[in-house]
């Protein structure tokens, strides 16, 4: 098995070329060595060594000969195996021998004739093993080369045409939309065939202005009618004997089908078999009846175009139309939209190309850029509940209990009274965005403004989303679901459209928000270069580079572990007394989490104390209060607003009476710190094999298999289990932790920062490693279960 060549150090740990993945540590390396995907393209490649030193490269023969005839003539010289012919791109074959010998003898005649012609026989070219992905761009896509991209964004005069050239650049052309439009109109005749007075709508980027090229086409099938037309054929069937044939046909698909009580598992089917089969040019039709949107996707062949349809999903349509709305109304919103997805995208925030995952999607990015132009001084766009009160009478619509009302026309919204150009805004978004607390609030378009996340924590009456004098068709009373980012639909307000994020993509987030406001205040954003060099927009989109050690600023990148505020894990006791303490809720929630953050350490990763803890570790640098725990490995920070900081020990009256090591409880009432610190040490290598030892470990129990860090009973027995196995424990490592709440207005995240203090083996890189992904889980399971 060869892997010298496959496996390359980095500063993060180790990447296979082979299998294009990256690994933390030499333990994972040696996993994922041994693993079933790395052994496969090991044996894949060496196969496909073999067929190339056992193949050689015909051409030259007529176009009509067969694979047949060639391995005919061929075996003159050993076994045939295979024959590969290709006649698109060329009059060749690749004949397979099934002996290297049987190759060099071929190779060693100097002239080989068939059917009276001459035939190049040379060896077959060698090319480098590479591993196909599912996510590679189809070649018959038209793809924006970001070399021409850069070049033409440099040769713009500002920053605002740069803008408008991303627009042009990237918006779907008019060939594109007339193609779309007549795909539309030939499903809507197929499928009036089968469902009478159906409606085939087309919806989000193909139609709302903010499309690309190559994007999907989202299509919602509308069947109220259809029913409708269903239920007046029944009605006309029990009064009639002979059912007349505009009212009902025989080859109706309808006469096996009842749409009022058919599951929508088998309404998509039935869209399925109507597109396999009686659409022209459709292949590769999937249906998805557990998304949360169900859905049939397909592929149009004529158009290399991916489309899907939904059923019924009005709502789809009417956000489309908002977006419409937003566009019409400024003609700095889609340059600007435009802008932050292709930086989001190069930043690797967006653009996950096997789909979900936890990055943002256009939607979110699109309202994010709205929610910041309803917010900047002085706005460019209205709220959604200011757009509501300037529609009209006819304008009103509610669509499933959620009230959907805006102007159907741009001209009847006043103009804005902001004249910032596109340069200043792409800035100020950036700034906007950077300094944005997006784990204590929740982004609300309704209103245009931030909610506090405490108003989510126990909701159960019915938003105050529907019109006076309306009853809604549905009481909503689901809740968002919350996450480190909170972005409420503008209508649908129980849909938090980022709420897949993870914590590390926000912090991916935060971070690159940051390096783009710096970047915006400097000459080389808004002055173009005299001397040919990238600016503006060019440099703003410099790819993301993995596995940099150090950040922009050439300092060392702390090692931090956020663990965010998660309502929605907490029980429903926790819960309303957080949301009974108001803007105090972080600090009971810290207080909370302090406990979990030691148990994880102490009971479940049985780390314990240093061996001999001294007044200066006790210490904080910035001298404030202590209270030492009886743990005696945690130590915690209080600060109280009106207590003094403490004396010196030297200076302190009552330090010639206190023991060494320790000292006095300073304000024995505070129940809740802001801030908390431990120190502990670790003598055994806890994250090594951790998950071997638990798969070994669940296959001798009865216990229900969970994720890793999902059951502290578990976590603990399997270190337990890899401390015995261990002969001579030595101590490996002492590290300090230093936590506390951070965030403007309602913070809702903790920071956890880690300081080694004894690290003489190496070890802490790959312990710290292990937890950032292993702490915030367990600390969760843990306050999953406290009451």
């Amino acid at each position: 098995m060869e892997t010298g060549e496959d496996i390359k150090a980095t500063p993060k740990g180790f990447y296979c070329k082979l299998c294009e993945i990256h690994t933390p540590n030499q333990w994972s390396l040696d996993d994922h060595v041994k693993g079933k995907k790395h052994q496969h393209l090991c044996r894949l490649r060496a196969k496909r060594k073999a067929q190339v030193k056992n193949s050689v490269f015909v051409s030259g023969f007529k176009p009509a000969t067969s694979s047949t005839e060639l391995s005919e003539y061929f075996k003159q010289f050993g076994p045939v195996s295979e024959v590969i012919m290709d006649k698109e791109k060329g009059v060749y074959a690749i004949v397979e021998f099934s002996e290297v010998d049987s190759t060099q003898t071929a190779l060693a005649q100097l002239e080989h004739r068939m059917d009276g012609l001459k035939l190049r026989v040379k060896p077959r070219e060698r090319k480098e093993f590479k591993l196909a992905t599912k996510g590679k761009h189809d070649p018959k896509k038209p793809q924006i080369s970001l070399e021409r991209l850069n070049y033409e964004l440099c040769q713009a005069a500002s920053v605002n045409e740069q803008m408008q050239k991303m627009v042009e650049s990237f918006q779907l052309s008019e060939n594109d939309r007339t193609a779309r439009e007549l795909l539309v109109q030939l499903l809507q005749e197929v499928f009036t065939e089968f469902l009478p007075d159906c409606q085939i709508v087309p919806f989000g980027s193909s139609v709302n202005t903010f499309g690309v090229q190559s994007c999907d086409l989202d299509l919602i099938l509308d069947l109220e009618h259809t029913k409708a037309f269903q239920a007046r054929g029944k009605k006309f069937e029990q009064t009639e004997e002979n059912q007349s044939e505009d009212t009902r046909s025989e080859d109706s698909i309808l006469s096996d089908v009842d749409l009022a009580t058919a599951t929508p598992a088998e309404i998509l089917e039935l869209v399925a078999a109507i597109l396999r089969k009686c659409v022209p040019g459709v292949h590769k039709v999937q249906s998805l009846s557990t998304a949360r949107l169900p859905l049939v996707k397909f592929n149009y062949r004529e158009l290399n175009l991916e489309g899907d349809i939904t059923i019924n999903n009005r709502l789809a349509v009417r956000n489309t139309r908002f977006l419409q709305l937003c566009s019409g109304l400024d003609c700095r919103v889609r340059p600007l939209v435009y802008t932050v997805r292709f930086w989001a995208k190069q930043k690797q925030l967006a653009g996950n190309p096997f789909g979900g995952g936890p990055l943002l999607n256009n939607y979110a990015l699109t309202l994010m850029v709205i929610f910041y132009l309803q917010n900047v001084n002085p706005p460019v766009l209205p709220s959604v509940e200011q757009l509501r009160n300037m529609a009209c009478e006819e304008e009103q619509c509610v669509i499933d209990g959620w009230d959907c009302t805006f102007p159907s026309q741009p001209f009847t919204v006043p103009p804005s009274k902001n004249t910032d150009d596109l340069c200043t805004l792409l800035f100020g978004f950036f700034t906007f965005y950077s300094k944005f607390d997006f784990p204590g609030s929740v982004v609300s378009l309704r209103e245009g403004r931030t909610l506090p996340i405490t108003d989510f924590l126990s909701r159960d009456e019915e938003m105050p989303d529907t019109p006076q004098g309306s009853e809604p068709k549905q009481r909503n009373t689901a809740h968002p679901r919350l996450g480190p980012v909170n972005i409420l639909d503008p209508f649908e307000l129980h849909h938090n459209v980022a709420g897949n994020l993870s914590e590390r993509t926000h912090r991916n987030l935060h971070r690159e928000c940051c390096q783009a406001e710096k970047y915006c205040r400097s000459l080389q954003y808004r002055n173009k270069s005299s001397k040919g060099k990238s600016w503006g927009l060019v440099r703003l989109f410099t790819p993301r580079v993995e596995g940099c050690p150090r950040s922009q600023d050439g300092k060392e990148k702390s090692l931090e572990i956020s663990i965010p505020f998660r309502a929605s894990i907490l029980p429903e006791s926790l819960r309303r007394e957080l949301g009974s303490a108001g803007d105090t809720f972080r600090v009971l929630w810290f207080s909370k989490l302090c406990t979990a953050v030691g148990a994880v350490f102490k009971d479940i990763l049985k780390c314990t104390p240093p061996e001999e803890p001294t007044i200066s570790q006790a210490q904080t640098k910035t001298g404030e209060d202590e209270e030492v725990n009886n743990n005696e490995s945690v130590k915690q920070v209080i600060t109280h607003p009106g207590v003094k900081r403490p004396l010196p020990a030297e200076e302190s009256p009552s330090s010639s009476s206190s023991p060494q090591g320790k000292r006095q409880r300073l304000d024995p009432s505070a129940e809740h710190p802001e801030k908390a610190c431990w120190s502990w040490a670790q003598r055994h290598q806890v994250w090594a094999g951790r998950r071997k030892v638990r798969r070994d470990l669940l296959k001798k129990s009865d216990e229900a298999s969970k994720p890793e860090g999902g059951c502290s009973s578990i976590e603990s027995r399997v270190t337990q289990c890899i401390i015995e196995k261990e002969v001579d424990p030595k101590d490996l490592l002492e590290f300090r932790v230093d936590a506390v709440v951070v965030g403007g207005g309602e913070s809702t995240k903790a920071v956890l920062k880690f300081t080694p203090n004894n690290d003489l083996q190496g070890h802490f890189q790959d312990f710290f490693h292990f937890l950032e992904s292993f702490l915030p889980k367990m600390v969760e399971t843990l306050l999953a279960k406290q009451e």
